[in-house]
């Protein structure tokens, strides 16, 4: 077997991977390398027009990547990796390189080219060997090669693309999709390597440690590398003298050197000599040429080897060691995330009291007043107005102009969709109902952790079961700004609620808690065949009226009742919307039991709320709003799934809308 003479060589070395992929990580863990995870701190951001063909930026960043890492270990004095391993894929479509969407228009924009069309998945992988010393210092020597693989998608409609698009995936892949996931469905053909197009040609790398291993029986002639530079714009004079590398000049599959011919590299400097053969591996070496002005970041690097064990592979967050991280700078990046947290409440507290003040709704009926302007309007200081008006701008939701006296404001986009109080899908009645209802209880969390309660008689001097019921049991005004502040959430998630499945299976439904019906008449928009009843308590049945569309539907009606005590209305389909979380378990297991028992065979759920991560990363949100003590929980999408099925209900389709509300569709047994 061609893996095990490879490997057995690298027994007892330090292998060291440069990068954080967790595709990458799997793939080389499944074939048995040990290797310690060291995420390479080199910004990608190599000017793609100064490189002929693709790969050639692959490569080359590829091997930034490892030497970066190679430096950082080398200016700490830590123990030196006998070898690291740098890569990066990239998708190309005409010569044009696509990376990593930044948002869903320009996932769009990625995918829509590729539609119906062939295009090349590049990976470059870069090999830092550690040759021991020379001139008592660290002898390195660098190989590096790419692999092309091609990949044809078939043609994709427009629905099939937002699908996609909105499951998220995209995201973190170049090109904008992952092939061994949901993008796979996208793929009509694969011609050449698959993991490549994962993330790592592992074939290509075997057999590249193989010519290095067990063909390289001499290294003279060869230069040491010491001098790790960090990348320059600039290209290399082809002129220059090259020397070849006798033991990597071989193609993947040949046994005779293959014709060379130069490659102008971005990141080559004097003293460094590059080749690339026909074949796309690329051998560079670079003498032993002093830094000169190269000032080294602080950087944090824990020695990656267990004397007392076998080298295992580690996560990226176990890099560092606290004793090492207290003797170093801070990393920028680190930084201004924690200061990013401390000062969130600052903004969130911005936000609040722009909106209070209707500062969005006095720019939106008068575009460009100045901060006296806006002050007059909304009867404060303009003083107060003025730094309120330029924190809101910092934060992207007003825009400021030079006008001939004084700055003048006006909303951004951002704030006329969400924070004008009447626009189709604004949160103000949702801020205002976390001003005064959420942001109270936050102000004693301390004491929340402690006693593991809710703060509820703290923050507003009474004891009710949890913070919605005192809305409902109130007084009118009171349970008016709750249902406006629902109302409004609701509109925002709606229709990626009830859009995300095929419903048609279905010709009538219950929204269980439904409030003012936001749901249920997006979902007769969406599904002209249902008709939808929802269920709430009678007061807030009594004012639901409010809230209907100026064209009234009669597929929509109102049925007051209480969960755990009245009978539900029989349909076909069961809607749980921000209900289950709220809930503790064993009121969860009677509202499910009574789901279960008027259901026949083919009913469903449509369960939506906010899914945790598997492993608790994500969404924050979720999260930080477990902190107010509720009854209920948080779960993910499986620990859902399981609840569900312990009840008759079998998961067949989840949705991660990456909107507010996630949602999944469950079919009784």
């Amino acid at each position: 077997m061609m893996l095990n003479p490879v490997f057995n060589k690298l027994a007892g070395k330090l292998v060291v991977l440069a990068s954080a992929s967790p595709r990458r990580q799997e793939i080389l863990s499944n074939v048995g390398l040990r290797f310690a995870v060291v995420p390479s701190r080199f910004k990608e951001d190599l000017d793609k027009s100064l490189f002929k063909v693709p790969h050639e930026y692959a490569v080359e960043t590829a091997k930034q990547k490892a030497l970066e890492v190679a430096r950082r270990v080398l200016s700490h004095h830590l123990k030196t990796p006998d070898i690291v391993i740098g890569a990066d894929t990239i998708v190309a479509i005409d010569g044009v390189i696509l990376e990593k969407p930044v948002d869903k228009q320009d996932a769009y924009r990625m995918l829509s080219r590729l539609s119906g069309n062939e295009h090349s998945v590049f990976t470059g992988v870069a090999i830092v060997l550690h040759r021991g010393k020379k001139n008592e210092e660290p002898d390195y020597q660098v190989f590096d090669f790419y692999e092309e693989t091609k990949v044809k998608f078939s043609a994709l409609s427009e629905s099939m693309l937002w699908e996609y698009i909105d499951s998220g995936e995209p995201m973190d892949k170049a090109g904008g999709y992952g092939i061994q996931a949901l993008g796979g469905m996208l793929v009509e053909y694969v011609h050449g390597d698959f993991l490549n197009v994962v993330g790592f040609p592992l074939n290509h790398f075997c057999k590249q440690l193989d010519r290095i291993y067990n063909h390289c029986t001499s290294s003279s002639g060869q230069e040491s590398l010491t001098n790790l530079d960090p990348p320059v714009q600039s290209t290399h004079d082809p002129s220059s003298s090259v020397q070849r590398d006798p033991c990597c000049s071989l193609g993947p599959e040949n046994t005779q050197p293959t014709q060379e011919k130069p490659l102008v590299s971005p990141a080559c400097k004097v003293g460094m000599s590059c080749r690339e053969s026909e074949v796309g591996e690329h051998s560079c070496t670079v003498a032993n040429v002093p830094s000169e002005g190269v000032e080294e970041e602080k950087a944090e690097l824990q020695d990656c080897e267990n004397k007392s064990s076998p080298l295992r592979t580690r996560r990226p967050e176990e890099e560092f060691s606290v004793a090492e991280r207290e003797e170093n700078e801070p990393q920028k990046e680190d930084l201004q995330r924690i200061i990013s947290l401390l000062d969130g409440f600052k903004a969130s507290q911005a936000l609040f009291t722009a909106s209070k003040l209707n500062v969005f709704d006095v720019l939106h009926s008068k575009p460009g007043l100045d901060a006296a302007q806006v002050a007059q309007q909304i009867k404060a200081s303009v003083k107060g107005t003025e730094r309120l008006l330029e924190a809101c701008v910092s934060l992207g939701l007003l825009k400021s102009n030079s006008s001939e006296s004084a700055l003048a404001y006006e909303n951004t986009e951002l704030a006329t969709s969400f924070l004008v109080s009447d626009s189709s899908f604004s949160l103000h009645c949702y801020i205002q109902y976390c001003d005064k209802k959420i942001w109270p209880l936050f102000t004693h969390l301390e004491s929340a952790v402690q006693e593991g309660t809710s703060q509820q008689e703290k923050a507003f001097s009474k004891t009710p079961k949890d913070v919605n019921q005192v809305s409902v049991c109130n007084g009118q005004d009171v349970r008016l700004r709750f249902m406006k502040a629902m109302h409004s959430y609701a509109k925002v998630t709606a229709k990626a609620v009830v859009t995300a499945f095929d419903l048609s299976g279905f010709r009538t439904a219950c929204d269980l808690g439904g409030c003012t019906g936001a749901i249920a008449y997006e979902l007769t928009k969406a599904h002209p065949e249902l008709s939808v009843t929802v269920f709430d308590l009678p007061a807030v049945v009594e004012m639901s009226g409010q809230f209907r569309p100026l064209q009234s539907d009669s597929r929509v009606s109102f049925v007051a009742g209480d969960f755990f005590k009245d009978d539900f209305p029989s349909v076909d389909l069961y809607i749980l919307a921000r209900v289950v979380h709220d809930l503790p378990d064993e009121k969860v297991h009677l509202l499910l039991r009574k789901i279960a028992d008027v259901c026949t065979p083919g009913c469903g759920i449509l369960l939506s709320e906010v899914f945790l991560d598997e492993d608790r990363g994500g969404p924050s949100r979720a999260l930080l709003q477990a902190l107010s003590m509720s009854d209920g929980r948080q779960r993910s999408a499986s620990e859902y799934s399981q609840l569900l099925k312990s009840h008759g209900f079998i998961t067949t389709h989840v949705s991660h809308s990456h909107n507010l509300l996630d949602a999944m569709l469950c079919i009784k047994a």
